[in-house]
């Protein structure tokens, strides 16, 4: 490591500034938020001296900091960046600095590396901090285990991690906290409470984000909202047990901090024993901030996932998924009908779920014999793979390669591979337990078997998904010593894609776990885009949809049209309506389309083209999304990058007390362009709850109604009052 190259460093991008002070014995960051311009000596002197805080009554006999690596040492009673022992001693880590890089590019972004040396718990560590172009910062940190207290390494305890938190620091208007829970089929709910004193901690011990996932927690100003208000961003990229948390403690954390956000991967006992030499790396914490509300922190996420090399870079496909059109009742003429029927309304990319491989009549047996059922498939898949290409469509499957049926031949041959205590097996949830992805024989195994799958039969997409949480998820060790294994499973679980993406450069695979069960920025860093939920209500997928977006930008967003009623919720629903929804995403069909009416083919043949139409737009544009009260209406959209475009849904989820909305404004539009607005009406109309149209959507039904921005942006436009579980889609342009 270089020698410090300055006491006060900067990194600037797309008007976010960290700015962290290289003093001993160790850093502390002064300013995490709006960019403050370009700062003097003199400045970040000044900004050095205002942040140190008063010596408060019987405390501390200093000023109180908080620092990058907070510890007991500094003072600090909150949570710690860091907790573990050497056989029940070093306790008390005491860091110091011993060196820092820092890259500041022109374009902005950059990176602060810092090294620390803690000689309490023999640790060196890493802490590095890369503040990306979008503005997000990415915050991750290495652990690498010395000698042990000056002993012999023959003599040395390993040091056992318990704990590790990425924190950082933000002002006493920090007043507000919204998160998500949610249930199968109900993923990302919100849920928002005032900060008080104390700490909000949500930990997830599922074995991934899970259902009810934190995904997003979200600390702002009291009262913001998606268009205003300033708000910071915390989201653990990590497939595995996370821990969120947001802190505040009654002396606060120093002059102009009171409050403090930090999470990182949770740790079961015993899982993380560094010998000496051996690194521990954290996943990468990402923290966001806005001052234009949920929507500008939603934006700094999706440029940031568009601006990956990996980043899906074709036009996402229209898919056709078989599960709600057949279940297991995989007939080859009924699948050849289904893919002609397919093919006529302008679908690209088939996909045949669950059900294909041996013994899998239903979902009781044949997890782990990845193998085509002969019985059903006497030909293999080729004749189905066959006829998709010959259509001009690409042909997907479905797999669960993580987990297992006792039912099944992997399971009665290799009864070790599953993960699980020695003293016997738990519950099985859903008829299946987890395969031990960290043996190497099982892993092998699967990368032979997906292997041969995608490239015997042209795979060019796999959903694969994950349907069961890990519980006692515990490595089998000679004699009865179990070890704990959630860590080790998700590292397995990414050596596996990573291996698999590399013998087939072109595959495309989408994370699905129970629906949104697996939504993270670690399982995206190898995947093309997510299932948000087994739901294709649309009256769910409306919030559901709206809320993966906070993270996640359209095109990695799984959007299916489903059949009427709905297979989750029993409700039944307007096909225009489904078809509005599924629009905003990456869109697919999930019915039996032999069974619909040549009205709802030709409906969905329009829906289709629109799709193709837009998705250019919908998939490289802002979302966009409007405060509304009540929560019946809303109004969502996405609109071009330099305001001349945009396309917006106006849906009805509930009846509401009042008759109609007033004027509502359109988010995002400039109010100095003069546009043009029309009703799009391929799909059909919503039915309106209303005698007449308000005067302006009268003559946008009939074509471009010239409106200028200002009263579109500004001034606002009183909208339709519609039905419930209907929506209406308007296309706005810059005049010509």
């Amino acid at each position: 490591m270089t020698t410090i190259p300055a006491r006060i460093v900067t990194l600037r991008a797309a008007g976010v500034a960290l700015v962290v002070e290289l003093g001993e014995p160790v850093p502390r960051v002064l300013h995490w938020g709006a960019d403050l311009g370009d700062l003097s000596d003199a400045d970040l002197a000044a900004l050095s001296l205002t942040a140190e805080g008063a010596v408060l009554n019987n405390s501390l006999d200093v000023p109180r900091r908080f620092t990058v690596w907070p510890t007991e040492a500094d003072g600090w009673s909150g949570n710690p960046a860091q907790q573990g022992h050497r056989a029940g001693t070093a306790t008390t880590p005491r860091p110091i600095l011993t060196g820092a890089e820092h890259h500041q590019p022109v374009g902005g972004g950059g990176e602060l590396v810092i090294d620390l040396r803690d000689a309490v718990s023999d640790l060196d560590i890493v802490v590095t901090y890369l503040l990306e172009p979008s503005g997000v910062l990415a915050v991750s940190a290495e652990l690498t285990a010395g000698e042990g207290a000056g002993k012999g390494a023959a003599d040395a305890p390993p040091y056992d991690l318990a704990a590790l938190g990425l924190l950082l620091p933000l002002p006493e208007r920090a007043g507000e906290v919204l998160d998500f829970t949610g249930k199968w089929s109900r993923e990302r709910s919100p849920q928002r409470r005032p900060l008080h004193y104390g700490s909000y901690v949500r930990e997830v011990r599922r074995g991934k984000p899970g259902v009810d996932s934190p995904y997003l927690l979200t600390v702002g100003v009291p009262g913001f909202g998606f268009r205003d208000g300033e708000v910071w961003g915390l989201h653990v990229g990590w497939s595995g047990d996370q821990r969120y948390l947001v802190e505040r403690l009654p002396e606060g954390a120093g002059s102009d901090h009171a409050v403090v956000l930090g999470g990182g991967e949770l740790l079961r006992a015993g899982e993380v024993r560094l010998a000496p030499g051996e690194t521990y790396t954290s996943p990468a914490c990402y923290f966001a901030w806005s001052d234009a509300g949920l929507d500008g922190l939603a934006d700094r996420f999706h440029t940031l996932l568009r601006a990956r090399p990996t980043h899906p870079a074709t036009p996402r496909p229209l898919i056709l998924n078989s599960w709600e059109a057949v279940y297991f009742d995989h007939d080859l003429d009924r699948l050849l009908r289904l893919v002609d029927r397919a093919a006529e309304v302008g679908v690209e990319r088939f996909v045949l779920d669950d059900g294909w491989f041996k013994g899998r009549r239903d979902d009781t047996a044949g997890l782990g014999d990845w193998t085509v059922d002969t019985t059903v498939w006497p030909d293999g898949l080729t004749p189905l793979a066959e006829h998709v290409r010959s259509l001009g469509m690409e042909f997907g499957l479905w797999v669960e390669p993580e987990m297992v049926n006792l039912d099944s031949d992997l399971a009665r041959d290799h009864p070790g591979w599953i993960l699980g205590p020695s003293a016997g097996l738990g519950p099985s949830s859903r008829h299946q337990y987890t395969l031990d992805l960290a043996n190497e024989d099982a892993w092998r195994y699967l990368l032979t078997s997906l292997d041969t799958l995608v490239g015997r039969y042209g795979i060019g997409y796999l959903k694969w998904d994950h349907n069961r949480e890990l519980h006692e998820a515990v490595e089998r060790g000679p004699g009865g010593v179990d070890r704990p294994g959630s860590r080790a499973q998700v590292l397995a679980l990414y050596r596996l894609i990573d291996a698999l993406k590399a013998r087939h450069p072109g595959l495309e695979i989408e994370s699905c776990a129970s629906g949104g069960g697996r939504i993270d920025l670690g399982v995206l860093a190898r995947t093309d885009r997510v299932w948000a939920s087994d739901c294709n209500d649309p009256v769910e997928r409306q919030t559901i949809q709206r809320w993966t977006g906070q993270l996640l930008p359209p095109e990695l967003v799984g959007a299916h049209v489903g059949p009427t009623p709905s297979h989750t919720t029993g409700r039944p629903g307007t096909d225009t309506f489904r078809m509005a929804t599924a629009l905003f995403g990456h869109a697919g069909i999930e019915q039996d389309l032999s069974r619909c009416t040549p009205e709802e083919l030709a409906r969905l043949t329009h829906w289709s083209a629109l799709y193709r139409e837009q998705r250019p737009l919908l998939h490289s544009g802002r979302v966009v999304r409007a405060d509304l009260a009540g929560g019946a209406v809303l109004l969502h959209g996405v609109v071009a990058a330099d305001g001349s475009a945009a396309l917006y849904a106006w849906a009805r989820i509930a009846t509401s007390p009042e008759g109609q909305s007033g004027r509502v404004r359109l988010p995002g539009l400039d109010p100095a362009t003069a546009y043009q607005v029309r009703v799009r009406t391929e799909i059909g109309l919503p039915s309106f709850h209303q005698t007449t149209a308000p005067p302006w959507l009268a003559r946008a039904l009939e074509g471009w109604l010239p409106l200028p921005g200002a009263v579109l942006a500004t001034a606002g436009i009183p909208m339709p009052t519609l039905d419930p579980e209907h929506a209406m889609l308007i296309e706005v342009r810059a005049a010509p």
